[in-house]
């Protein structure tokens, strides 16, 4: 969601600033804007859309200074308008906010009772006006910002600038990642690291309840009970190739082509080579002393969780709870000490996953995590982090990072299946020498692209569109669907083939597709069944299958996709390939914005 960047620089900030915000537009935003301190002088600029029209503005109306805060907005309270966006100013100080702040009408009322009035629609602007307030009753910046922090409840990342303080930003953060970067007689402040790359490799992560105080060659960084905190800096290592679209179009075509390399990197890491076991790094987690799975994610992550509670039960025999994670707290399930919680987020932030995560603090036996981020807050606060080696992800639809979570997966489950003796040393080596083919078998899944494009040609025209698939592609269908409304805005559904018939079928006729996810396997001729019943009502049926399926099931369908073999517990990992392009061409011909769609955000830091 919305990114924050802060400078206390030796160069100019506007262009660093506007440049670190490229880095953070995979996060999803509608409008932007920076602020700087130059001759002691508040300044700010602002514009919506994308950055090129803050750029613009920055032309005709530059911003000196070597002292700034800048942000990319997605909107929560108010809508996206120059009025609305941050830096919000209140008197000499200006603010940039990541998160929700909860008590924000209560904070309104108090002010409203100092004769203090409002001039937007949002939550951030109670933050700025109270640190004014704290201001003229004569604190000092560092103290009005720490007091002001100490009244909000919610969840936020903050970075304070103040008129006058050219070499001073006040950073705090509960709930919304936040980072700090350190350079040569400067200091940096970003949502992630990603934005703070080009600038610096040594990065301190602040921790839930932190506040900060950064000059060019100090930061004093307090927990929230106010006492000095040491927090570690690291170097870190990130592929700044892996951030260009290179030879692609879009990011996402380029995530999507990608596959191959990142899943054998994935394998690699947990199968090295040679074994036919699974490795885990650094952790003695064993599933024989466990009773059963919790698992528990959101979004594209909550698909691969799905297709892998299948492989826990089948290979495993170990019983498996899978949850949203907005509605899993709230629940408030009960979790016994020989439970296992897993937790899959891409960006280690997800703020729903990070809540469930902590309401199963003390309760399980263990907390595990999958994630694409090593430093995130997800994967710090877990008892064992196993990361999925997908490198950086830009195109807010998850891709590679997907595939990569259901190869992490299913190599966990295998080696529960291991530590339960529910597969022999042979069944074992099998499902390894079938992971070590996989990326294989990807790239001549990709060489179906051209075909695939002309599917997903007639795809574009269609107004709904219901995906189906049985066994390990239920998931998969719902996942290929989720993918199609993303970025295309064409409404898609995805069901069991087996629900068919209990209410969707009435939606079948002949403008409806339907894309049926069938490899040749044990439930095929059941999802045929289904098929020849959309077939009957004139519904237009795109088959995705091996050769033997094709051969068997492709009369009256109205296209095809045809993917090689494969071994059945890998197909959801092979049949992601066509419903990621599928989804994908649909969206370049109906000339989407493929990489950052509308209202949508790659990080969802906020409930």
């Amino acid at each position: 969601m919305c990114g924050i960047v802060g400078v206390l620089g030796q160069h100019e900030a506007a262009p660093i600033l506007v440049e670190a915000l490229k880095r953070l537009e995979y996060r999803g935003y509608d409008s932007a804007g920076i602020a700087t301190v130059n001759s002691g002088a508040l300044g700010r600029r602002r514009a919506v859309g994308k950055l090129v029209n803050l750029s613009d503005l920055l032309v005709h109306d530059p911003l000196p200074g070597k002292s700034g805060i800048g942000h990319t907005r997605w909107a929560t309270h108010g809508a996206p308008s120059v009025n609305n966006a941050h830096p919000h100013k209140a008197g000499p100080v200006a603010v940039v906010h990541n998160g929700i702040v909860e008590n924000y009408r209560e904070l309104r009322a108090e002010l409203a009772e100092h004769g203090i009035g409002f001039e937007t629609e949002t939550d951030t602007e109670t933050v700025a006006l109270m640190t004014e307030h704290f201001l003229k009753s004569g604190l000092s910046p560092i103290e009005a910002a720490f007091k002001t922090i100490d009244r909000l409840q919610g969840a936020f990342a903050l970075a304070f600038l103040f008129d006058g303080q050219d070499d001073l930003i006040v950073a705090a953060r509960k709930g919304s990642p936040l980072a700090i970067g350190h350079g040569d007689s400067e200091m940096f402040v970003g949502s992630d690291a990603i934005a703070l790359a080009p600038l610096t490799n040594k990065i301190t992560y602040l921790e839930e309840g932190d506040r900060a105080v950064l000059t060019r060659t100090s930061l004093e960084i307090r927990n929230e009970a106010g006492e000095l905190a040491n927090r570690e800096m690291r170097k870190i290592k990130l592929d700044h190739a892996r951030a260009d679209k290179g030879e692609h179009k879009h990011f996402m075509a380029k995530e999507i082509a990608e596959q191959p390399i990142v899943v054998a990197e994935a394998i690699r890491s947990y199968m090295p080579t040679g074994a036919d076991q699974v490795v885990l790094p650094d952790t003695d987690l064993d599933f024989s002393k466990l009773d059963r799975l919790t698992m528990v994610a959101c979004g594209t992550a909550f698909y691969a969780c799905l297709t892998a509670k299948y492989w826990f039960e089948q290979l495993a025999k170990m019983p498996v709870e899978v949850d949203i994670a907005s509605e899993f707290r709230y629940r408030e399930p009960p979790i016994t000490d020989r439970t296992l919680a897993l937790f899959v987020s891409q960006s280690g932030e997800t703020a729903d996953t990070l809540a469930a995560l902590r309401y199963c603090e003390g309760k399980a036996d263990k907390i595990v995590s999958v994630v694409n981020v090593p430093e995130s807050s997800i994967a710090r606060e877990s008892d064992v982090a196993l990361p999925i080696h997908a490198g950086v992800e830009i195109g807010v639809a998850s891709t590679k990072a997907f595939t990569c979570q259901l190869s992490v997966l299913l190599m966990l489950a295998l080696k529960a299946a291991a530590d339960r003796g529910t597969l022999s040393d042979e069944e074992l080596a099998d499902h390894a020498a079938a992971l070590r083919g996989l990326p294989s078998v990807l790239n001549t899944a990709l060489d179906q692209n051209r075909a695939i494009r002309k599917s997903a040609q007639r795809l574009s025209e269609a107004r709904d569109v219901l995906f189906l698939g049985r066994g390990l592609m239920y998931p998969l269908a719902m996942e290929g669907a989720l993918k199609l409304k993303e970025i295309s805005y064409i409404h898609a559904e995805g069901y069991a083939s087996g629900e068919l018939k209990h209410g969707p079928i009435a939606l079948i006729d002949k403008h409806m597709p339907v894309v049926v996810m069938a490899p040749r396997d044990a439930v095929f001729d059941k999802t045929v069944s289904n098929m020849q019943e959309v077939m009957a009502r004139k519904g237009k049926v795109i088959l995705v299958s091996d050769d033997d399926g094709i051969a068997e099931a492709e009369d009256g369908v109205w296209s095809t996709i045809r993917m090689p073999h494969i071994h059945p517990s890998l197909a959801p990992i092979l049949y992601s390939v066509p419903a990621q392009l599928l989804a994908y061409h649909t969206a370049v011909a109906k000339g989407t914005d493929v990489d950052q769609p509308r209202n949508l955000a790659k990080s969802v830091t906020v409930e």
